[in-house]
C-alpha cells in the first residue's frame, strides 16, 4: 500500500466490515493513526539555520540523502506541519537519525 520508506509503511493495516445501503457486507482496509515519535528519541547528526529560500524537500535530500524523507527532519522537531521549519529565517532546527 505504501513505499518501503514511507511514514506510513510501519504502522499497523487493519480492516472493518462495513454495510452498504443494500445491506450486503463491504470489507475496509485502513492504517491506523501514526503518533508523532519524540524528537528526543533521535540523535542529532546535524544541525542547519534556515536562510532565504530554503525548502525542506532540498534540505531531506542534502542531508538525508532523498527529498521524500522530508518527514524524518520533521519528526526530530517535533513538528506536525513541515513549512513551519522552513518559513523563518534564522531558525535552527536539528537533523535527526531514529535510535530504533
Amino acid at each position: 500500500m505504501f513505499e518501503p520508506m514511507s511514514r506510513y509503511q510501519e504502522v499497523e493495516t487493519v480492516k472493518m466490515t462495513l454495510q452498504n445501503s443494500h445491506g450486503e457486507p463491504r470489507v475496509v482496509s485502513y492504517k491506523r493513526r501514526r503518533f508523532l515519535p519524540s524528537g528526543t528519541a533521535m540523535t542529532t547528526l546535524a544541525e542547519h539555520t534556515v536562510v532565504q529560500g530554503d525548502r525542506l524537500d532540498n534540505l531531506a535530500a542534502r542531508y538525508v540523502g532523498d527529498p521524500e524523507q522530508f518527514w524524518r527532519i520533521c519528526d526530530a522537531n517535533d513538528v506536525m506541519r513541515p513549512e513551519e521549519l522552513t518559513e523563518e529565517v534564522g531558525r535552527t532546527f536539528k537533523i535527526g537519525f531514529p535510535l530504533s
